[in-house]
């Protein structure tokens, strides 16, 4: 019987092995093509994080490109000065008044020459003590100090006026010592043939590195007193920005500082007072009281505590800020996601970025060395990162528009206006239009911000204080009901 039945069987087994057929097939062609898929997501995944480890390993090769440059530019700077020794001097000058200051030369006997060429009465040149501090320290110019002189040494020089006598003007007429020795440090290297911008440079961090290279510019293209009008300009522009982001903000931090000023009051004078009032009554203390009350305690003592913890706090977070780039960036992330702020920020800082970019353009920097320029004067390390990107893309003969394609932290609107700028061959203009419309953004975003906030802190100030005295208020009503 099985051997009868064995046929059937086989065929049974053909049929069905053939009717399913297709289906083995498609399965697996399925997981045929889904391992295929598979590999090649795989394969575009790592190519990407290649790329991007690629982009990244470059990024930080250019900063340690520019890193390198920054620390040559100063050994190379130590290499060319000659050994200088401090002196302390004391001269008489045109007006009869006496000036004391300090001085770095070779010898007295130059101090003395030089001082003397500069028109003082020398009285006396003597070296420093090493316990002669110079309290005049500082010197480094701002933005309002370097449009009022940039304005007046080009009027001088439109004048006929020579430039090292130029120099020794704004120097004589400046009020503040620090930056009256910093003109006398640029007359001398001037009177040692050095070139402006050479002797600028050779002050360190004094002058910023935009007015230097764009003075170099100059000199090469022997347009100096057009240079220092945009000069000018530019830096007039910056502090109108800078004048309007302290005029927003001073409103809101002194009404900040007086809330804090009067809830500390509140809470050390008058409630340990009401306090004592409910413990002698036996008043029954509802749960906001109590935590206000605890407050004061906590405020009472730990005051000392609580105040070397803030300056820590707040001298940590400066020093990290400065020093750390990686907390930087963190917190400028943070600070560049808050509603209106980030706003505010990215407004200031396309401003910032396509005004300088304009004015370098315009005065014949070649594209790179402006990035590098603008790489140097911002301080946010997102636009930092974009430029340093710009600068490899340059390198491989890719346009500037595609570091800027996409980038959250810079606007579609002004991607554009640099996409047009390259097709019409006139970026520098472009950039030019960018600034001045990011600017009037800025300055409107500013002005609301400000009549936003003066309300608000009013209202926070309001609650804070109302919450304090209802604390207060609430276990009278408890006291009031035993004496009935």
């Amino acid at each position: 019987m099985e051997i009868i039945a064995m046929p059937f069987i086989f065929i049974y087994h053909v049929v069905h092995y053939i009717l399913l057929s297709p289906k083995r097939i498609l399965n697996y062609a399925y997981s045929g093509i889904l391992a295929v898929v598979d590999k090649l997501s795989r394969g575009k995944v790592t190519k990407r994080k290649e790329e991007k480890a690629k982009e990244d390993s470059a990024i930080l090769e250019v900063e340690e490109m520019m890193n390198e440059s920054k620390i040559n530019s100063k050994e190379k700077l130590v290499i060319d000065k000659e050994p200088l020794i401090s002196f302390r001097y004391k001269v008489r000058g045109s007006s009869g008044k006496i000036i004391n200051g300090t001085f770095e030369g070779p010898s007295a006997d130059e101090v003395k020459v030089f001082l003397q060429n500069e028109g003082y009465e020398v009285l006396e040149v003597v070296p420093r003590k090493f316990y002669d501090i110079d309290i005049n320290i500082g010197g480094k110019f701002t933005a309002a100090d370097l449009s009022f002189s940039l304005t007046q040494l080009s009027t001088y020089l439109k004048a006929g006026i020579a430039l090292i006598d130029s120099v020794r003007i704004l120097e004589k007429q400046s009020e503040k010592p620090e930056q009256r020795k910093v003109y006398q440090k640029v007359v001398y290297e001037l009177l040692k043939g050095q070139d402006l911008s050479a002797a600028m440079e050779k002050q360190g961090d004094k002058f910023p590195p935009l007015l230097v290279n764009m003075i170099k510019t100059a000199e090469l293209t022997g347009d100096l007193t057009s240079v220092l009008d945009d000069m000018a300009d530019y830096y007039t522009s910056k502090e109108e920005t800078r004048k309007a982001m302290v005029s927003a903000m001073t409103y809101p931090v002194i009404v900040l500082c007086i809330a804090i000023g009067v809830i500390i009051f509140i809470l050390v004078s008058i409630v340990p007072q009401f306090v004592e009032m409910y413990e002698d009554n036996d008043a029954e203390i509802p749960a906001i009281t109590t935590f206000v009350m605890n407050a004061s305690d906590f405020i009472v003592n730990y005051y000392a505590f609580i105040i070397v913890g803030v300056v820590v706090f707040v001298g940590l977070f400066v020093y990290l800020y400065k020093k750390n780039k990686t907390f930087r960036k963190n917190v400028q992330l943070v600070l560049m996601h808050i509603p209106v702020f980030s706003q505010i920020i990215i407004y200031n800082e396309v401003y910032n970025f396509t005004k300088t970019f304009a004015s370098l353009l315009n005065h014949g920097v070649f594209i790179t060395d402006s990035m590098e320029v603008l790489a140097k004067i911002t301080n946010n390390e997102i636009y930092k990162e974009i430029i340093a990107r710009t600068i490899i893309n340059l390198n491989k003969g890719v346009n500037i528009s595609e570091s800027f394609k996409g980038q959250w932290a810079f606007p579609v609107a002004a991607y554009e206006m640099i996409v047009t700028g390259e097709k019409t061959g006139q970026l520098g203009l472009m950039m030019e239009k960018v600034a001045n419309y990011y600017q009037v953004l800025h300055k409107t975003l500013v002005k609301q911000m400000q009549s936003f906030i003066e309300p608000l802190m009013i209202a926070f100030l309001a609650l804070i204080v109302g919450t304090i005295l209802l604390s207060i208020v609430v276990p009278m009503f408890d006291i009031y009901g035993k004496i009935q």
